[in-house]
Formats: structure tokens, sequence, C-alpha cells
């Protein structure tokens, strides 16, 4: 297995550029998880797949106001600080101050130890945050830093937002529509650096009616990181190192996902991110057991045996990241690469703001 064999042509003019005006509206690919026969459709004909007693199972996380521009102290020279996680082990938390990971740019100009201070302004021009970078993240692997970051803001919330900016993947470029459209509708707690995309297609009507159709509603929490996206630059994908996050599943979602498992119920999970938490809680029994914000490394690649997910609903992937073997992982790479070489020919919008799939046993819905 290489890293090459995840790899396929994405035309530039495919990679989505903006959100659909109406979620439930794109297009939606559904494959069959064991043979690959795929059928085109739009997105709320999900409904027509819903079995009673499936349970659907979503990652409500929502997206913070990560990206940080402003200009490091002493020369104005243009900054970056690109919040990954907050750190509490790291040194102590206050109201108006916080340690935390992040990435930053120009990174040769940025180095711990060096006094580098980069000064973040609100709308109005004035100082709303500042970033010391004090620390690298031992065994980071894409220059992690820890910065210390403080405010005379009321609160280093109030700051983040005053001064923050919502996060895109560097592929949209120039995007200035409404953000919220980067949430889902049903997202929570800000504890992410990305958003669970498979999830931006739901409206509530459609999730009322999901319920409506006799399946069940649960959601979990993945604080999703940037890894989870990048391009694996290894050759051999078993030496890359995944990025590790923190994920939480409620008592009442692993009692639902086990119920099913033992009625004969699906467990369809929304996004990579949600399989990610599922699998991680089942690792050790084959059962899925609550999780209070436990860390994860879980890395899922062909030939690992899935314990708790039935069928997913996903975006479509970058050549080369650890989705595409994830989702090779779940059905097989022959069947997601020909998937997505019809995607590519029937124009599908791809990546963050484009179409799904839906990959589920589904031989007897397509002709």
């Amino acid at each position: 297995m290489l890293t090459s064999d995840f790899d396929y042509d994405l035309p530039e003019e495919l990679i989505a550029q903006e959100p659909w005006s109406v979620r439930d509206e794109c297009r939606l690919l559904v494959m069959d998880r064991a043979t690959g026969a795929v059928q085109d459709r739009i997105f709320k004909d999900i409904l027509e797949f819903v079995r009673p007693g499936d349970v659907f199972v979503v990652n409500e996380t929502r997206v913070r106001p990560a990206r940080l521009l402003g200009a490091k102290r002493g020369t104005g020279g243009a900054a970056e600080v690109f919040l990954l996680q907050e750190l509490p082990a790291y040194g102590e938390r206050t109201n108006q101050g916080a340690y935390w990971e992040v990435l930053v740019r120009p990174g040769k100009r940025l180095k711990p130890g060096s006094g580098a201070v980069v000064d973040i302004p609100d709308a109005q021009g004035n100082v709303a945050l500042s970033a010391e970078i004090v620390d690298w993240v031992e065994e980071g692997q894409k220059g992690e830093r820890i910065a210390r970051l403080t405010t005379d803001y009321p609160s280093l919330d109030e700051a983040l937002h005053a001064a923050g900016k919502t996060p895109l993947p560097p592929y949209i470029k120039d995007y200035a529509g409404d953000m919220e459209l980067y949430q889902t509708v049903y997202s929570q707690r800000e504890s992410s650096a990305a958003a669970p995309t498979a999830g931006l297609h739901f409206t509530p009507e459609l999730i009322e009616a999901v319920k409506a159709a006799g399946a069940e509603w649960h959601t979990v929490e993945l604080e999703v990181g940037l890894d989870t996206f990048r391009v694996v630059d290894e050759e051999d994908p078993e030496a890359h190192t995944i990025h590790t996050e923190f994920y939480t599943v409620s008592p009442e979602a692993a009692e639902a996902v086990n119920r099913a498992k033992e009625t004969g119920g699906r467990v369809i999970a929304v996004g990579t991110t949600s399989v990610r938490s599922l699998e991680s809680a089942a690792a050790k029994t084959g059962k899925v057991r609550p999780v209070n914000r436990e860390a994860t490394s879980l890395y899922i690649l062909p030939g690992y045996q899935f314990n708790a997910v039935d069928a997913l609903i996903t975006n479509f992937h970058v050549p080369r990241s650890t989705l595409m073997m994830l989702v090779s992982a779940f059905s097989s790479r022959e069947n997601i690469m020909k998937a997505y070489e019809h995607a590519v020919q029937e124009r599908y919008r791809l990546l963050s703001f484009g179409d799904a799939m839906f990959i589920a046993d589904v031989s007897a819905d397509i002709s």
C-alpha cells in the first residue's frame, strides 16, 4: 500500500468555492459499500434511504475564529497566528490569558525564545490580542509552537471574537459570503479549527424529517484539527502520524449506538470525524463507551475492522489525505477511486463546500 494509491486527478475548477444556497439541494452520490454501484441524487433524497431504527451520529462542534492576522511587534511585519488547541496543562489559564498550540507565518521570524510577539487588532484597529511565541510543541510535525495569548478585553473569548476570523481551507479563495454557511445548523461549542463538512448539508427541516422516518439523531464532539485534512507526505502511509484530537461521546449517544447494533439498526455516521469518534470509543471492547474529552490519534487505513459504523455520509476529499484512506477502508480503494472518477466525469462540486456521498449497503435501492 502506497500513499499514491489514494491519489486522483482533481480538476481545480471542480473545487467548490462557495456553498449551495440551499444546504440540502447539493448533489449526493449514493454508493453501495460492497459493490461500488452508484446513483446520482440530491442530498435531501437521503430520506429515501432512512430505515426505522437507524441512528444518525453527527459532530456538533463549531468552528472557532482561529485565524488571527496581525503584525510582529517591533517591526510591524505582517504575521498570522492560527489557533489549533488550548493547552491548559502548559500554564495557568486566566480570564484574559491562556496558552495555545499554534501555527505561525512567517515561521522563520516567529521563533520561540526570540521574544517574538504578534499583536492582533480588532475592527477599529486597536490591539485586541497579543500572542507571545514561547516554546515549540514537543514532537510537532509542522513547526507547531506554543503561544501565550493575552488581552486587555474583559475576556479572551471576547477578544477572539473581536479580532479572529473563521478559517477556511486554503483551496477556497476569496469567499466573501455568509460565514455561518461554514457552520452546521446544529453546531454548539466552538472547539474546532475546521468544520465537519459532511454535516453542512442538513437543514433543521431535513433533520426533523429524518426523525419522522423512524431514525434517532445523536451528537458527538470531535475537536477538528488541521492534520485530518493534510496531504500525507510519506510514500508509505503507515509511516504518517496523525495529529491528536479530543473527542466526547455522551452516554445517550453510546447507548443508542450499542442498542442499534444489538437490534439490527444501522449506525450512520455523518462525517469522518463522527466515524473517528465512534470507532475510538469502541476500540477497547467493540462497544461504544461514553467518553469525556479523551485524546485520539486513531488512523484508519484499509484493513481496519469497523466496530461501530455501518453507513457514512461524507464529502469528497483531498487526494492523498488520511480521509481518502478512511473512506477507502470503509468500502474499498477500488470502489472509492471509481466513484471519484464518476464524480469528476459528472462534474460534481468537490471538497469542503462541495457535494456529498452516502456509502452504505443500498444495493437493493440501486438499479
